[in-house]
C-alpha cells in the first residue's frame, strides 16, 4: 500500500518538478540542466513533506536532521540519474527537453522510493542475543 501512497507523492513532485522546468527551461529558455537541478531539489524537498505526512513515518531510523539529511544524499544520487539521463537525451538521442525530463523523472521514482522505504524510514531491526 506504501507505494501506491508514495505513487501519488511522487506524482504530486513530478508535477512540481517537471511543471517548473517546463515554465523555466523550455518557455523561458534558462539552461535545461541548472534548471533541472533546481526543479529536482524542490521537488525533493515536496515529496520528503509529503512523504512523511502521507506514506512514511518519521523519525523511526534516525533523528530528523539525520532523515532530512538522508533523503537529500539519496536524492544526491537520484539528481545525478537524472541529469545524466536528461543530458543524454537530450545532447546524444536529440530528444525533446520535455519528454527527456518525464523519462528521467520516472527513472528515478523507483530509487528514491526504495532508498527511502527500505533504508531510511525503515525501522531499526533489534538484534537479539541468544544465551547459551
Amino acid at each position: 500500500m506504501k507505494i501506491v501512497k508514495y505513487f501519488f507523492v511522487g506524482g504530486v513532485s513530478a508535477c512540481v518538478d517537471i511543471g517548473l522546468f517546463t515554465i523555466f527551461a523550455i518557455f523561458l529558455g534558462f539552461n535545461y540542466l541548472l534548471v533541472g537541478m533546481c526543479t529536482f531539489l524542490l521537488a525533493t524537498a515536496v515529496n520528503y513533506v509529503l512523504s512523511i505526512y502521507h506514506v512514511f513515518e518519521s523519525g523511526v531510523r534516525f533523528t530528523k536532521k539525520k532523515e532530512i539529511i538522508a533523503v537529500f544524499l539519496v536524492s544526491g544520487v537520484g539528481l545525478l540519474i537524472n541529469q545524466v539521463i536528461l543530458f543524454a537525451s537530450v545532447e546524444i538521442f536529440d530528444v525533446s527537453k520535455f519528454f527527456s525530463k518525464i523519462v528521467a523523472s520516472g527513472s528515478v521514482f523507483i530509487w528514491n522510493y526504495s532508498l527511502r522505504s527500505f533504508y531510511i524510514f525503515q525501522a531499526k531491526k533489534e538484534r537479539s542475543f541468544k544465551s547459551s
